[in-house]
């Protein structure tokens, strides 16, 4: 099937002829930057301007609003040109997606009120998933209609985080940042349930990959969804041993799913290990829940950041390493020093998690430190390729 127009795509600068070009570099130099101003704000070195809504707020709702929807939109509007054989954004439309998403990254670090925020930031969450509505409808390609789904869920939760900041409500906004959290971990448990399996089995050769099994994984989806819904709601920002249970069931179902993945000789292959190790956090950050709510943990915050830093940017990172080799025509290959990357970001999220209790001044700024140079080892390596044409001479 002939996709695109090949004679026009060429014709557009290499940077925006796919959503994962400007998106995974915009994303990565966004967290290389963001991450390491957060904790000299936090620790009082630049006591300066505020943000809006203040250095907390900023980092709860940017860390997830701006990083990581910019990565959810560059790779899901480049795999929906697969998914649907229809062309997704590229050249103006594109463009001017980037610059609504910088926009309102702008808008939150200069402080504009609520009323002027609020456009600039709902304008790109709304458009990313109308975008991608339109092309899976027009293939009427059900299959990922629970895609779209997730995203209007997280456009709701950044109007309501909007809304706690138009009225100064600190609990509100938290809320709508932990449904945004859970609500990109079912994502990703969606997407890796897809893709892990098959990636291990190119990656070593296996005739075969793992067949999913599909009450799990969509159960796996409704559970996380709901956790997601209840925290937006406020049921689950306190302690209930119910949902204890529930933690403790999703903690188990992504634990057997990647032992059934599991298969000797991914430890020799970085672009498939940084994709295990992703997911063992995400099982560990719901198994952490289900002992805060159980009253075991005291501190939530410990497996909120398991998943952040250890699943959530673990598995973007190891997933824009590949997709960004594919996309471009280049074998799955990874540069020099891109596994050191993958190593130091878990490194990093083992210090912010286990080493916070003990030392938590200097654990922020190592686990800062060792964040910034995994992002930007990908920035090194990875710019010239994303700013460039394929090297195959395809367009993408």
């Amino acid at each position: 099937m002939q996709v695109i127009d090949r004679r026009k795509a060429l014709a557009i600068a290499p940077i925006w002829r796919l959503a994962f070009r400007p998106f995974f570099l915009a994303g990565s130099l966004y967290a290389l930057l963001a991450i390491p101003l957060w904790v000299i704000a936090w620790t009082g070195i630049w006591p300066g301007w505020q943000p809006a809504g203040g250095w907390l707020a900023w980092h709860r709702h940017e860390m997830l609003f701006g990083f990581v929807m910019a990565i959810v939109a560059g790779f899901l509007l480049t795999a929906v040109q697969a998914w649907t054989g229809r062309p997704s954004l590229s050249g103006r439309s594109l463009m001017l997606l980037a610059a609504l998403w910088l926009a309102a990254r702008l808008g939150w670090l200069l402080g504009l009120p609520a009323v002027l925020l609020a456009p600039l930031e709902m304008a790109f969450p709304l458009l990313l998933a109308g975008a991608l509505a339109r092309l899976l409808w027009a293939v009427r390609q059900k299959r990922n209609y629970p895609v779209v789904v997730v995203l209007g869920l997280l456009a709701g939760a950044d109007a309501l985080s909007l809304y706690g900041l138009a009225r100064f409500d600190e609990g509100m906004q938290r809320q709508a940042a932990l449904a945004g959290i859970w609500l990109v971990a079912a994502l990703m448990g969606m997407i890796g349930g897809r893709v892990i399996p098959f990636f291990t089995q190119r990656g070593l050769g296996r005739a075969e990959a793992v067949r999913p099994w599909a009450w799990l994984d969509l159960g796996l989806l409704a559970a996380t969804v709901l956790v997601a819904l209840l925290h937006g709601l406020g049921v689950a920002v306190t302690l209930s041993p119910p949902l204890g249970i529930l933690f403790l069931g999703i903690a188990l179902g992504h634990a057997v799913r990647l032992w059934r993945w599991y298969a000797r000789g991914l430890w020799r292959v970085p672009l498939l290990w940084s994709l295990h190790l992703a997911l063992a956090w995400l099982a560990l950050a719901c198994l952490g829940m289900a002992f805060w709510h159980f009253g075991v943990l005291h501190n939530a915050s410990l497996a909120l950041h398991a998943l952040t830093v250890g699943a959530m940017a673990g598995l973007i990172l190891a997933m824009i390493a590949r997709v960004s080799l594919g996309h471009t025509g280049r074998p799955l290959a990874l540069p020099a020093g891109m596994a050191w990357g993958f190593a130091l970001l878990n490194l990093g999220a083992l210090v912010r998690v286990f080493l916070y209790g003990f030392w938590p001044h200097g654990s922020l700024w190592l686990a800062a430190l060792l964040w910034a140079l995994a992002f930007a080892i990908f920035v090194w390596r990875y710019a010239p390729m994303l700013c460039r044409a394929r090297v195959d001479g395809h367009p993408g």
